[in-house]
């Protein structure tokens, strides 16, 4: 969309992150306003999408800014979606990062074609220890 703006130098509320968690449909703890101010202040990468003053998306990632980045967050607001906005948050994440780093992610399971479609190249040999809450 022509009107969506993409911010990497501002600082965003637990209460907007939360917000834009919640009308993504994306699983996270959006409830938790504690746990999504940790979120905000560990995370070194930071995208953010507006329509006007409305937080339409947000991608957020930690990084060592050498060797690799973990993409922890991808979201776009429901009525926002299937224009574009996910693919040029990924855009400005790479921006803010250079040719030496690999962006990593974890992909829910309803999304698994959703990265092919934006250049993501799909891995078998990871592995988790789940979270235990």
């Amino acid at each position: 969309m022509d009107n969506i703006m993409y911010k990497s130098d501002i600082t965003i509320t637990p209460r907007d992150l939360s917000e834009i968690f919640r009308v993504s449909g994306i699983k996270r703890p959006y409830e938790n306003l504690g746990r999504l101010q940790q979120m905000l202040d560990h995370a070194n990468v930071l995208v953010t999408a507006w329509d006007q003053e409305k937080i339409v998306g947000v991608a957020r990632g930690l990084t060592d800014f050498s060797y690799c980045c973990y993409l922890s967050d991808l979201a776009v607001d429901q009525a926002y979606q299937h224009q574009g906005i996910g693919k040029q948050l990924i855009e400005q994440v790479k921006k803010e990062l250079n040719e030496h780093v690999a962006l990593i992610l974890l992909s829910a399971p309803d999304a698994m074609d959703y990265y092919p479609k934006v250049g993501f190249d799909k891995i078998e040999n990871g592995y988790i220890i789940k979270r235990e809450k």
